[in-house]
């Protein structure tokens, strides 16, 4: 490849607590290697920027802005979309190619989980064919951890997931009080969380009782479990303790929701016309509780995957070095990478940064190990204890306050003087 190509890092799919530390990662690095990089542009929304021409200048950005995306959650610095380059959509891909011919990008930085790998590999593919020399490296992303194998020897954890983790541990705790106190009158509490396939969120919840001193039950969508099984051990917790808090999936079986979806085929719970949450509590009160009150539901939405106050310093580290990570593969071993961390062997918790070829990562899911769900189906064993405890860190990450409010990093809009003829993403028409 020549040198001084200019680059364009992009986001795709859910935010985190974390992303924008990845983005960091990659923009700060890249500019400690001039005779390689020339400009850093940021797909504004992510692929569907890139198909608009839309690429904002990170390069004009002022280095105090670049240093607050440490602690700026979700994705608002360069934003994110939900836009699926699918095989029939032959205009968008050429676009992307004409638009990095355009603005001479040697290099493309792909944040997101198993279906933003896959655009990767895909455009990647695409250039060679096409004769670009582009450089197509993914960085990995997803508070859900199902982007990798379930032997954890391609990946261990995603960025993201630690600080979702920690989030929850925490509220449990917060719930905990709650509940206890209010027991008389509401002995039962159901808390959605997110989880579309996945268990590695409700999980989590058990991280804030290690010691099972809790009422606590665990509902992920890997239990398969009816509604009456979840009755029957809510009557039994409720005749054991006088309460119960039960965490649910927000993809846990419960039948129709009125589910809407996302142009991937994911089901968006948030935007449905129930909640597995409502259902449950409505089962609940309407089969009769073995308790005086009633049971009382709790939604928790995006909060989970855009507070910065609950993120894992650990999480929020492994983040920015994931970005680091991805620019010095594309130095050192070209396109068609995934940057990701492993876990080294041993008693003490350390990690390497590594990689993972793009088509191994690209629309896979990994599962969650089913040794790691107890016989009853309503709890996580202490491997899996043992596995997300270090992840979510130690202590508070410090975040700027300014006037009582949070610094958060605000980009100007400065973007790269199109080019190109106007553009409407095929999907869009």
């Amino acid at each position: 490849m020549s040198l001084n190509k200019n680059v364009v890092v992009a986001q795709s799919g859910g935010p985190s607590p974390v992303i924008n530390n990845t983005l960091r990662g990659i923009v700060e690095t890249c500019k400690m290697f001039p005779d390689k990089f020339e400009k850093v542009y940021g797909g504004w929304h992510g692929i569907e920027g890139i198909l608009r021409e839309e690429l904002l200048d990170i390069s004009a950005q002022k280095e105090e802005e670049i240093s607050l995306l440490r602690t700026t959650p979700a994705a608002g610095s360069i934003g994110t979309c939900r836009y699926k380059l699918k095989g029939h959509q032959k205009e968008d891909f050429e676009r992307v190619i004409e638009v990095f011919k355009a603005h001479d990008i040697g290099y493309f930085f792909y944040i997101g989980g198993n279906d933003s790998m896959d655009t990767a590999n895909k455009i990647a593919n695409l250039a060679h064919e096409r004769g670009l020399d582009l450089i197509a490296v993914g960085g990995s992303k997803t508070i859900d951890n199902d982007v990798g194998d379930s032997e954890f020897k391609l990946v261990d954890h995603t960025p993201g997931y630690g600080s979702v983790a920690r989030y929850w541990a925490l509220n449990i705790q917060n719930t905990n009080e709650e509940n206890m106190g209010s027991s008389p009158a509401d002995p039962v509490i159901v808390i959605q969380v997110m989880g579309r396939k996945i268990g590695f969120i409700p999980a989590a919840a058990r991280l804030a009782d290690p010691k099972r001193q809790m009422p606590l039950q665990i509902y992920m969508p890997e239990s398969s479990l009816t509604l009456e099984e979840m009755t029957d051990n809510v009557n039994d917790e409720l005749q054991k303790s006088g309460r119960c808090i039960i965490v649910v999936s927000e993809g846990f079986d419960v039948g129709n929701i009125g589910e809407v979806k996302d142009s991937f085929g994911h089901t968006e719970f948030s935007a449905s016309m129930f909640t597995a949450q409502q259902v449950i509590v409505n089962h609940l009160n309407k089969a009769g509780i073995k308790a005086k009150g009633t049971a009382r539901g709790q939604v928790v939405g995006t909060d989970q995957r855009d507070t910065i106050i609950y993120a894992s310093n650990v999480d929020l580290e492994e983040s920015y070095k994931v970005g680091q990570n991805a620019v010095v593969i594309a130095i050192e071993h070209g396109s068609g990478y995934m940057s990701t961390i492993l876990r080294r062997p041993g008693l003490i918790y350390n990690v390497d940064y590594d990689k993972v070829p793009l088509e191994q990562v690209a629309n896979s899911e990994r599962e969650f190990p089913r040794s790691w769900i107890t016989a009853n189906k309503i709890d996580v064993s202490d491997e899996f204890i043992k596995y997300a405890r270090p992840l979510i860190g130690d202590d508070w990450v410090s975040v700027p306050v300014i006037n009582g409010i949070q610094r958060f990093a605000r980009f100007e809009k400065i973007f790269a003087g199109q080019k190109l003829p106007k553009y409407i993403p095929e999907a869009h028409r």
